[in-house]
């Protein structure tokens, strides 16, 4: 009987996957690549930070994901794109085509592993997210992002955060306005400091934990 595969035991998905590929730069707010378009490449943040979104039939924009140094984004099941990327901030990315990722997937097992986990890895996040927008209050969609956040850019209390408040709030499915009451009563609590829009302090990580289990 096959043992099962368990997909933490990939160590590292960026060494496995790095291939080659050209790594052009983009300004803040600038598209990568657009809703409909030829998936034909796999995308890796080299530096920077990016966004990727939906624009819903009635105007609003419901962003799907933040993509931070050494994330890849932009792998697709099908022939086309269903979202849009932007440059959160100015950022450098490496484009990867994904008939190599393919071909290297069928001549390396720990290549596929690592393809795998990415696939595995997006749609826990995405089912998270779901989850998120329908069960979590605003204050822990807030928390639960300065966490997320802070986890995936390995800071340990101080976040430079990409993102403006309106960014947070088209992910979060909240309104900017409470967005920033959010933040600001976590201030008022202790939990954070606000030093500047785009600085946020975590004075107290536990109890912020706390407040997501």
């Amino acid at each position: 009987m096959l043992s099962p595969l368990r997909i933490d035991a990939v160590p590292t998905t960026i060494d496995v996957l790095a291939i080659p590929g050209a790594c052009p730069r983009f300004s803040r707010d600038e598209e990568i690549f657009g809703e409909g378009e030829a998936a034909d490449y796999v995308y890796q943040v080299v530096t920077g930070a990016v966004r990727t979104y939906r624009i819903l039939r009635d105007g609003r924009r419901q962003i799907d994901e933040f993509h931070f140094a050494g994330e890849y984004f932009g792998l697709e099941m099908g022939e086309t794109h269903r979202i849009t990327a932007e440059a959160l901030t100015d950022a450098s990315i490496r484009m990867i085509r994904r008939g190599a990722l393919s071909d290297l997937a069928s001549k390396r097992c720990d290549a596929a592993r690592a393809l795998f986990r990415l696939t595995a890895e997006g749609l826990q996040r995405s089912q998270d997210h779901v989850l998120m927008l329908g069960r979590r209050s605003a204050q822990e969609r807030v928390v639960g992002l300065l966490l997320d956040i802070a986890e995936r850019t390995n800071a340990r209390a101080e976040l430079d955060v990409p993102m403006g408040r309106q960014d947070m709030a088209d992910y979060l499915g909240l309104t900017i306005e409470t967005v920033s009451r959010t933040l600001t009563a976590l201030q008022d609590e202790g939990l954070i400091a606000l030093p500047t829009v785009r600085h946020i302090v975590l004075k107290d990580r536990k109890a912020l934990e706390r407040k997501v289990d």
